[in-house]
């Protein structure tokens, strides 16, 4: 044992203190029985009054080792203080030097697989070509082929038009592919696109884009509409038919259509199939025109109009681009990219499908197939056999070798001269006119308008804010203005199916698709591609299209949609965590990262509200906290029970906010449980660091298992070098008794409600559990219903903000500065920022202003600010009489009281009950079991009223100190105080003043 140190009380100078920390700290010898010696702290035994390898927070425990400004003393470590003197003697130095070494461091149900409901019994089911392959041909085919098509190769010329048409079918092919992988990995069910999109990024992304997506599909009906208006307004004009002028009749047909399309949509999807074939039909019959149309000699008055049949000279002359009117190739492009968005036409009905894993990739990829080798067969026709500008005035015509100049020329090598479009606006020729009929149909989905009507379950509300939407736009009356607002959101939707189809391929085990056609790195090239033509059609565009959409991301995301849908953002989640968990094990833990990573023992998450509310506030934003429970018992009958609570415990922390993990374990008795806790808990750099615990304030009747187990726990932490926290409250902590209580009435409250109803609804009680036996013991009484409301009440106290007043803490021994830590955490948080931070520190008599300055210049130096600090230089006096008779009181039935008997008896009664208190142990430790009643008295005088004591917690030396004295010690400490927690850090630094 250390030598008692003998003070000299007031006349003492700690010479180990230097303000100006020029020299290195001076402490004095001391000698051990292995005659070696250390130097120790003056100020140590004479402020407890017995010998403690403790030491008191000090700076010098924080330096850097070979520090300029004094050497970096060495505190004991907590297995030395725990069981090294079951070892032998002791041989730690005091002090380093410079020897390299490195500061101390430390550390809803899920919709998705329930069988569907069959609401669309009796309904319309779709093949794949008339579900897919047509649709898909209908939207391709649109007003861009009839109208806009020879436009842009105008522009554009056919060499750059190819390009224009290829450049679209690359992305709506890779767009195809990845939406084919998509839709053969699961069950496809109703909601077409938005489905895939919002299963494959998941709620927050796939919310924002099906909007934008479904938007985007609202103006396309508007854009497919005003090509169709456009048409028959030159009907009209043709005949001399205004209504009032050219832009206000396409918004007058352009209603009128849109409202007969309401009228076919609101009769049903059996309707609309119907008018389908139809406008197929008649599609075909234009398109084979177009064909047949180019081979027919031409007459006089359609050259007059440009058309010459095929010739040579003119495919040439129409081969390099000729941009007019600040026109691009990117503009061009963006005015015809919608022609190539009507792909998700098939997907948009998955639900009326009869096969969509099949249909859709099937009748997709042929639609796009077919509807680009039309586009491009049709170019190319037309580019072969009409020049660019024509005035359609058959006086115009010339004598065959006439010589014009400019872009009149070739026209002119057959016969008319169109030089006067140079310098006036013509109505005819690759430039400006070839049209035809076109339609178009669709329907979004939002939460209010996709109720459903009908045995097809139709989206009524749904038509009607389409409609609204359309007519908005049919009002702009312009279709080269509506098309590039399509574009950029399509070109967003697509991006994203597209980028989700390589991101699942990535990580998620699930991603199985049985369509085998694709390829990740292809499906991030057409990412790469939709987000670059985006920018380069409109950045401004966009740029506002990607607001949007983060914008609608952040809303989904705030308002954390119950929802889980697998999707490639939780499976990137897990792999970037993992990733992350396994980089940091790469590097070395520093006292500057470390963070308190707490294991919470609270039994079922909600069994002690008080020790996970501070768990929280500890570790929020700062650290990790796991809360866990032991399940004791064989485990065949405790794992039904701590499966089946798994799920429901982590959803129960997530409810209330709680950032902590759930973790359960079945073992045979709590001890062995919470040692495998200790050991196996986190991952890596995760790994809990600190346990927290309860206090058991039924020690005394708990019985000798329970104790020793419990006690057992705390010597398993510090065996395992955990920091250790305890909470006692007066009130105690667990509230499992009144929760089970309160379930059981809510249970027998359903029981009779069932029990009362008429056959045969009452047999569905016998589906609940058996333990809805109705109580026969009735209301608690008066006394233990006040206790229980006071328990209640106290479960909640740190859920609440805090009022006015301190956190005391009494950091009495250097454990690396987890005691002072935690209370700092506090004092960041909104709950406890009215609570201003006390702090207590042991110090000799006569010397008070001394050892506070020297803790104020450590506190300065940690950043941490405190109200005051107080120097409690009287405890090392004996308790009172009062202190001594009621804690023999307590110990009393625990104590062996062999002193009164013989040798043999006493060895006899030692032997029959050797977890007993003997008057040897009482004796060896009076001074420390002296100092745990002493303090109780000084917290008694110092802080009765703070809103939260924090005290170094006292260690007890395993294999020395008894079960029942270590408690006896802890309860003697912390009776009759405010909410209080025992803290003992790991003896490793958690704090430094180096940057």
């Amino acid at each position: 044992m250390m030598e008692r140190f003998k003070s000299n009380r007031g006349a003492h100078v700690n010479s180990g203190y230097d303000p100006t920390l020029d020299e290195p700290p001076v402490y004095e010898e001391t000698n051990f029985s292995n005659e070696e010696h250390r130097a120790v702290r003056p100020s140590v035994m004479s402020a407890f009054g017995h010998d403690t390898l403790d030491r008191v927070p000090n700076i010098d425990f924080y330096r850097n080792a070979g520090s300029m400004s004094g050497q970096r003393a060495v505190r004991p470590s907590l297995q030395e203080l725990h069981d090294v003197f079951q070892k032998g003697p002791i041989s730690v130095p005091e002090t380093v030097e410079d020897d390299g070494e490195k500061s101390d461091g430390t550390p809803s149900d899920d919709l998705e697989s329930a069988a569907p409901l069959d609401l669309n019994k009796g309904g319309v089911k779709f093949g794949w070509i008339r579900g897919v392959l047509v649709r898909c041909m209908l939207n391709i085919w649109g007003v861009m082929l009839f109208i806009r098509l020879s436009w842009v190769f105008g522009q554009a010329g056919w060499g750059l038009g190819i390009v224009v048409i290829a450049l679209s079918c690359v992305v709506t092919t890779i767009t195809g592919l990845s939406m084919s992988a998509i839709c053969t990995n699961g069950v496809v069910r109703g909601g077409g696109a938005y489905y895939l999109i919002s299963r494959s990024l998941g709620p927050e992304f796939g919310g924002s884009i099906g909007l934008i997506f479904a938007f985007a599909n609202a103006v396309a009906v508007a854009m497919y509409v005003v090509g169709f208006a456009e048409t028959v307004v030159d009907l009209l004009i043709e005949h001399d038919a205004l209504m009032v002028d050219p832009t206000n009749d396409i918004r007058i047909v352009g209603c009128i259509t849109v409202v007969l399309l309401l009228g076919i949509s609101v009769a049903g999807m059996e309707w609309e199939a119907k008018a389908q074939i139809l406008l197929l039909v008649i599609l075909l019959v234009a398109i084979v025109n177009v064909f047949v149309g180019t081979a027919i000699p031409a007459t006089e008055d359609k050259k007059s109009k440009g058309f010459f049949s095929y010739q040579s000279q003119i495919f040439l002359e129409n081969f390099t681009p000729n941009f007019r009117g600040g026109e691009t190739f990117f503009s061009v492009f963006a005015i015809f990219f919608p022609a190539a968005t009507g792909i998700l036409a098939g997907a948009n009905i998955s639900g009326d499908l009869r096969d969509a894993q099949a249909a859709i990739p099937k009748g997709t990829l042929l639609a796009i197939l077919i509807t680009g080798v039309t586009y491009l067969g049709i170019a190319l026709c037309v580019s072969a056999t009409v020049v660019r500008d024509a005035t359609g005035n058959r006086n115009d015509s010339v004598p065959l070798g006439t010589y014009c100049n400019g872009s009149s020329e070739i026209a002119c090598n057959f016969g008319y001269d169109f030089s006067s479009c140079e310098v006036e606006s013509c109505k005819f020729g690759l430039m400006n006119n070839f049209q035809a009929l076109c339609k178009d149909n669709i329907y979004s989905a939002l939460h209010f308008f996709a109720k459903g009507h009908g045995k097809n379950n139709e989206p009524i509300r749904g038509y009607v804010l389409t409609f609204i939407i359309s007519v908005a736009f049919i009002l702009i009356g312009n279709l080269n203005t509506i098309a590039p607002i399509i574009s950029n959101f399509f070109l967003a939707s697509y991006k994203n199916i597209k980028f989700h189809c390589y991101s699942f391929n990535c990580p998620l085990l699930g991603w199985r698709p049985a369509y085998k056609y694709y390829n990740m790195w292809l499906s991030l090239l057409g990412a790469l591609l939709c987000c670059v033509v985006m920018f380069v059609i409109n950045w401004w565009a966009a740029l506002l299209t990607y607001g949007i959409e983060i914008l609608l991301y952040i809303y989904v995301t705030v308002k954390k949609p119950n929802v889980n849908w697998g999707s490639s953002t939780q499976a990137v989640t897990f792999v970037s965590s993992v990733s992350n968990a396994l980089s940091l094990s790469g590097v070395e833990d520093h006292v500057k990262n470390f963070r308190p990573q707490i294991l919470t023992l609270t039994g079922s998450a909600r069994n002690r509200p008080p020790l996970l509310d501070l768990a929280h506030s500890f570790t929020k934003n700062y650290g990790l906290c796991i809360t866990c429970e032991v399940f004791v018992g064989p485990k065949s009958e405790v794992l039904p029970e701590m499966n089946a609570g798994m799920e429901s415990n982590q959803l129960w922390l997530v409810k209330r906010k709680r950032k902590a993990f759930y973790a359960a374990v079945a073992c045979e008795n709590f001890r062995e449980g919470t040692e495998t806790l200790l050991q196996a808990s986190g991952l890596g750099r995760m790994k809990p660091n600190t346990l927290m615990i309860g206090f058991k304030k039924n020690w005394q009747t708990a019985g000798k298992d329970e104790v020793q187990s419990y006690v057992g726990i705390l010597h398993d932490a510090f065996d395992f070098e955990y920091g250790t926290v305890m909470l006692r409250m007066d009130e105690g902590l667990d509230v499992s008794h009144i929760i089970k209580a309160e379930e059981q009435q809510e249970n027998e409250m359903m029981l009779h409600f069932l029990l009362r109803l008429p056959p045969p609804h009452h047999l569905i009680y016998c589906i609940f559990p058996l333990s809805l036996s109705v109580s026969v013991n009735g209301a608690p009484p008066p006394q233990i219903a006040k206790m229980n409301e006071r328990l209640m009440e106290s479960s909640g106290l740190f859920k609440k903000k805090q009022p006015k007043g301190t956190i005391d803490v009494w950091w009495l021994f250097d454990d690396g500065g987890l005691t002072l830590l935690l209370p700092y955490i506090l004092t960041t948080r909104k709950k406890w920022k009215d609570c201003k931070l006390r702090i207590f520190i042991a110090g000799e008599p006569g010397r008070s202003e001394a050892d506070k300055e020297e803790m104020r210049s450590l506190l300065h130096k940690f950043r941490i600010k405190c109200s005051d600090i107080n120097v409690i230089d009287e405890i090392h006096i004996k308790p009172s009489g009062d202190s001594i008779r009621n804690f023999k009181e307590m110990i009393d039935p625990f104590c062996l009281h062999e002193g009164t008997k013989d040798t043999a008896q006493a060895e006899a009664m030692k032997k029959a009950h050797p977890w007993k208190i003997t008057d040897q142990e009482l004796n060896n430790f009076e001074e420390k079991t002296n100092l745990q009643m002493r303090l109780n008295e000084v917290l008694q005088e110092n802080s009765k009223s703070a809103n939260l004591i924090i005290v170094s917690m006292p260690i007890a030396r395993k294999g020395s100190v008894s079960d029942y004295l270590y408690m006896a010690w802890l309860d003697a400490l912390t009776k009759n105080l405010p909410p209080t927690l025992l803290i003992r850090g790991n003896h490793k630094s958690v704090l430094t003043f180096y940057s």
